[in-house]
């Protein structure tokens, strides 16, 4: 027998107010219902440390589903820092909302330990990426924008300069153009309170995509010139999740990405680079996105999905 009307009238506003209290704790938002990155500790970019060099002496941390992480730890691969910056990869716990080690680190089970260790201010938010160093038995900076800056200075680095100086206005522009439209972007989409909220998130969302496409069409490879940038390092993250977990969860799905043949092809590129693959982890994507965050996907149900490397190396068919 079907509920009756009334019945599914007070579920709904039940499970309505339940929804912003979670959202909440999960998103912070604005009086309008635009979700707002909550700040975070050790943000300030620290100068290039004497013993940058020294073999273990810095750890960087991340974890596999975070694109914030994911920026570091492509700037990490594509410079080969591996020879002087330990990675450690970190474990998200659900149950608990944090971020956990394998293994003990520095002491810490968890990376909130680690933060309080760090002398984070009290109720920090522990996020990755965050680079510690051994030497000062601290965490030196974990605010993805300023780490990757610091890697890119990094000396004894094998791979490009990523902040070349002939593209440095265009690369500036391009970050901060997707630093809110693009990789903020999606979270104001999925975390937006209210339709207005989202409807002005979506539009931003797609109008800067939108935009990256012409810029790519012209014939650069790379979306701030000739040569890979800090730019392209920032918005790969973004498009590498877009079919798996953006579109679905988030609602980003206006325009496939098959519809923006230069950017289809941009990310094509950048995922054929040496050593980018590795960072990329489809099936924790979807299980850390769809098994965690409650409020968007109550069931916990983990969809399937194709293999990452398939849907990036096929070529979309022709309308």
């Amino acid at each position: 027998m079907a509920p009756s009307a009334a019945l599914v009238r007070t579920a709904r506003c039940l499970w309505q107010w339940e929804w912003q209290q979670l959202m909440g704790g999960l998103g912070p938002a604005d009086a309008a219902g635009n979700y707002r990155r909550p700040a975070g500790a050790f943000t300030a970019r620290p100068p290039v440390p004497p013993n940058a060099s020294e073999p273990g002496a810095h750890v960087l941390i991340v974890g596999r589903s975070c694109p914030w992480a994911h920026r570091a730890w492509l700037l990490w691969c594509l410079r080969q820092l591996g020879s002087c910056i330990e990675l450690v990869v970190v474990d998200p716990d659900p149950a608990a909302g944090r971020w956990r080690f394998a293994e003990p680190f520095e002491g810490c089970s968890t990376l909130a330990e680690l933060y309080s260790q760090s002398g984070a201010p009290r109720g920090s938010r522990a996020t990755v990426p965050a680079l510690y160093s051994r030497s000062e038995g601290r965490l030196v900076v974990s605010e993805s924008a300023r780490l990757i800056e610091l890697l890119n200075q990094w000396p004894s680095a094998q791979g490009p300069d990523l902040d070349p100086p002939a593209q440095q206005a265009s690369t500036h522009h391009w970050r901060e153009r997707l630093q809110t439209a693009v990789n903020d972007g999606v979270y104001r989409c999925g975390f937006a309170r209210n339709q207005t909220a989202y409807d002005r998130a979506e539009a931003a969302l797609f109008d800067a995509l939108r935009e990256a496409e012409r810029t790519l069409s012209e014939g650069s490879p790379w979306l701030s010139g000739p040569q890979l940038s800090l730019a392209d390092v920032v918005l790969f993250p973004t498009l590498i999740r877009l079919e798996l977990v953006y579109a679905p969860l988030f609602g980003c799905s206006r325009t496939p990405l098959w519809q923006l043949p230069a950017l289809w092809a941009w990310r094509r590129r950048f995922f054929a680079l040496p050593g980018v693959e590795g960072t990329c982890s489809d099936s924790a994507w979807r299980r850390d996105y769809f098994g965690a965050l409650f409020p968007l996907n109550p069931s916990g149900i983990v969809p399937a999905g194709p293999p990452l490397a398939t849907l990036v190396n096929s070529t979309p068919a022709a309308p």
